[in-house]
């Protein structure tokens, strides 16, 4: 059975999914440096960031198909 909630990325516009995106990025660098230099204490917080990336590179790949 199908979900029927909608990601709040579905709403976005392309611009404003490209800018998510860059800012998601740029939180999963600091995230990675912190991890390099042990003071990350969530690791899984980066998983979920790399998907997270992921779906908004999906929905804006749907936009720029359709």
């Amino acid at each position: 059975m199908a979900s029927t909630k909608k990601h709040p990325f579905a709403e976005l516009t392309a611009k404003e999914l490209t800018a998510k995106i860059g800012e998601l990025k740029e939180e999963g660098f600091a995230l990675k440096l912190q991890q390099t230099t042990g003071q990350l204490e969530n690791t899984a917080r980066i998983r979920t960031v790399r998907r997270d990336i992921a779906r908004a590179m999906t929905y804006l790949n749907a936009r720029q198909e359709g």
